[in-house]
């Protein structure tokens, strides 16, 4: 799960909708979490008792874990990975970049961007996953018209 750090309105509400249907569904999730509407949707993702996987753009050794992440950890659900050694310790650019390829090789069935502003690193990481050949997901919306110009299927949207 990825999104741009601009995430317009309507697209927050479905991506809101998305993040407790897949928690609802038992759908593992697995994102860096790092832009504002991925914390979001972590925060939801974290309330249910589907396996979440959080890559962070460092290394995890010594890193300190925030608490809501201890239940989750505790009981078996939440898995942390980084491919970084104990030299990344902060996160930059690059490391974010290559935790992003990490995060899309690992993902096994599709790629989700909830939002891609248009001219952005994350328009243009989708633009790099689909020359794999990995589906990638996006939400319907004028805003994303970007997305699916570069071959992005529209996931269906269903507001409860």
């Amino acid at each position: 799960m990825f999104c741009s750090v601009k995430c317009p309105g309507d697209l927050i509400l479905k991506t809101y909708d998305l993040a407790r249907g897949l928690r609802d569904d038992g759908t593992t999730v697995i994102g860096g979490f790092h832009s504002p509407m991925e914390k979001e949707c972590l925060t939801i993702l974290l309330r249910g008792t589907q396996p979440v996987i959080i890559c962070p753009a460092r290394s995890i050794e010594g890193m300190r874990l925030p608490g809501e992440w201890r239940k989750p950890l505790d009981d078996g659900r939440l898995r942390v990975l980084s491919p970084f050694t104990k030299k990344d310790r902060r996160v930059t650019a690059e490391l974010a970049r290559t935790r992003n390829r990490f995060v899309a090789a690992l993902a096994d069935r599709v790629f989700f961007i909830a939002h891609a502003e248009v001219g952005s690193k994350t328009e243009a990481f989708a633009r790099e996953v689909l020359t794999w050949g990995k589906p990638v997901l996006t939400l319907a919306g004028a805003d994303n018209a970007g997305s699916v110009s570069l071959g992005a299927t529209v996931l269906p949207c269903h507001h409860g």
